[in-house]
C-alpha cells in the first residue's frame, strides 16, 4: 500500500505578500488582477478575508462589498516562484518522488522512504508542516492517503495548518459523505450534471452504475467513478524524471466582452501567433487545436479537433480555432475570455508527405519560413516591429503579447 502526502500552501499568494508587508497581516488582504484590463478578480485571500466570505475568482467589486477595508495587492509571481522552490527543497529531503500541482501544491510519495525515515506518514506530515511554518513563515495543510486523489482531498478538508489522514480501511467512512464537488476534477458544470442524476456525494458517485456515468459524462464518467472508489493508481513523478510536453497554449481575459465573430477572430489571432512562436521555439509542431471559451457569467467550454497536417504556423491554428468556435458557440452570452492550445505535439522534423494534387503541406512550409523571419525581426527590434494589419482594427483587444506576458504554473494531473 502506498503512502502519499499532498501538501497545499494555505492562502499562498496572500500569505507571501503578508510576509513582505507585516503592516497588513491583521487586516483582510486579497491578491487581485488588474481591473483596468478586466483581470479584476480575486486570485488569493488571507484567512481574515476568507472569514468575511471573500472567495477566489469573484470580482473585486463583489469582494469590496463584503469587506470595505479590503487591502488589494497585485500579484508578484517571482516571489511566489521563489517560495514554491524553497518549499520543494524541504519536501525533497523526505522523498525523491515530489510532483508539483501548481505553484502551491505538491504530492510526495513516501512509500520507498519510510524505511529510512523511521516515522509514520502522519508524523512526517506534521514535521513538514512545522518546518515550512518555521523556515518559510507560511502554513500548509497536508493530506495523507494511499493515492494522489484522496491525499489531495485530505489536504482540502482541514485548513489552515492541519493534517488529515484518509487510510485505506476508512476511506469510505471519511470520503463518501463529502460533497461530490470536492472530488478533484469535478467542476461546476460536471457537478450540476451529476446532481441532475441524484449524485450529490462522493459516495453516490462511487455507488452509481458506471455505464450511466459514461453515458452522462463520456470517458470522464468512468475516471471519476474510479477516483470515488479509491482506484487511482497514478504515480508521483520522481525528481529529474523526463516530462513530455503535451500541449502549448495561451489564454486571456479580454479587456471588454466579445460580442461579434470579428472580436473573437482578433483575439484568436493574437493567441495563435504566440502559440505558433512558442511551438517553433520548442522545436515541435502540433496536429490538433483546443479552444477554451468563457462567457461573462464565467461558464466555460473546451473543444478540440485534430488537423490533417502538423504545423507550427499561426494561420492553421486560427482557422481551426474559428471552425471549432462556429460549430460550438451560439452567442447565448458575450464572451469574457478565450484560450487556444496546440495539442498532439510531434517533433518539428517529422516527415510530411507532399502530394501531387494538394499543395497545402508545401504552403505550410513556405508560411513557416515567413513566420520564422518575423520571429527574428521581433527578437531584434521588439514585438511591435511587425504587426498584422488586423491588429489595427481594435488595438484594445489586440494590444497584448501573450508569448512574453504568460506565466506558467498549473500542471496537468493526467500527464
Amino acid at each position: 500500500m502506498r503512502s502519499i502526502l499532498h501538501v497545499d500552501m494555505n492562502n499562498f499568494y496572500a500569505s507571501v505578500e503578508c510576509l513582505y508587508r507585516p503592516e497588513i497581516r491583521n487586516v483582510p488582504v486579497a491578491v487581485a488582477g488588474d481591473p483596468e484590463n478586466r483581470h479584476g478578480i480575486i486570485l488569493a485571500k488571507n484567512m481574515i478575508a476568507k472569514k468575511l466570505g471573500i472567495t477566489t475568482g469573484e470580482a473585486i467589486w463583489q469582494a469590496k462589498q463584503k469587506a470595505p477595508g479590503l487591502v488589494l495587492v497585485p500579484p508578484d509571481y517571482k516571489k511566489y516562484l521563489r517560495f514554491s522552490r524553497l518549499a520543494r527543497q524541504i519536501y525533497y529531503e523526505y522523498s525523491d518522488q515530489v510532483e508539483a500541482f501548481g505553484l502551491d501544491e505538491n504530492w510526495i510519495d513516501l512509500t520507498n522512504s519510510l524505511q529510512y525515515l523511521h516515522q509514520e506518514p502522519v508524523a512526517i506530515a506534521d514535521t513538514i508542516r512545522q518546518r515550512v511554518k518555521e523556515e518559510l513563515g507560511v502554513t500548509v495543510s497536508v493530506g495523507v492517503s494511499f493515492n494522489k486523489i484522496f491525499a489531495k482531498l485530505g489536504s482540502d478538508m482541514k485548513k489552515p495548518d492541519a493534517t488529515t489522514a484518509i487510510p485505506y480501511d476508512r476511506f469510505r467512512e471519511i470520503v463518501w459523505p463529502q460533497p461530490v464537488g470536492d472530488l478533484l476534477y469535478v467542476g461546476r458544470a460536471t457537478r450540476r450534471k451529476l446532481e441532475a442524476i441524484a449524485v450529490n456525494t462522493i459516495g453516490d458517485l462511487a455507488r452509481m452504475d458506471v455505464e450511466i456515468l459514461q453515458r452522462k459524462l463520456g470517458k470522464w464518467g468512468e475516471i471519476l467513478w474510479l477516483f470515488a472508489n479509491g482506484m487511482d493508481t497514478a504515480p508521483v513523478r520522481k525528481i529529474g524524471e523526463s516530462e513530455q510536453i503535451k500541449s502549448i497554449g495561451n489564454g486571456t481575459t479580454c479587456p471588454r466582452d466579445l460580442k461579434t465573430e470579428q472580436d473573437v477572430r482578433l483575439v484568436f489571432t493574437v493567441l495563435a501567433e504566440s502559440v505558433a512562436a512558442r511551438l517553433r521555439d520548442c522545436g515541435v509542431k502540433c496536429q490538433g487545436v483546443q479552444i477554451f471559451l468563457r462567457d461573462n457569467d464565467l461558464m466555460s467550454i473546451t473543444r478540440q479537433k485534430k488537423m490533417e497536417y502538423p504545423c507550427c504556423t499561426s494561420r492553421p491554428l486560427i482557422d481551426t480555432a474559428m471552425e471549432l468556435f462556429r460549430k460550438n458557440y451560439r452567442w447565448q452570452k458575450p464572451l469574457r475570455g478565450l484560450g487556444l492550445s496546440a495539442i498532439y505535439l510531434v517533433t518539428a522534423d517529422k516527415h510530411i508527405q507532399l502530394s501531387l494534387f494538394d499543395d497545402t503541406a508545401e504552403k505550410l512550409l513556405v508560411q513557416e519560413k515567413i513566420e520564422k523571419t518575423v520571429d527574428e525581426l521581433r527578437f531584434r527590434f521588439g514585438h511591435e516591429a511587425v504587426l498584422r494589419a488586423a491588429a489595427l482594427l481594435d488595438p484594445k483587444l489586440t494590444g497584448f503579447n501573450p508569448k512574453e506576458d504568460h506565466t506558467i504554473h498549473p500542471y496537468n494531473y493526467f500527464r
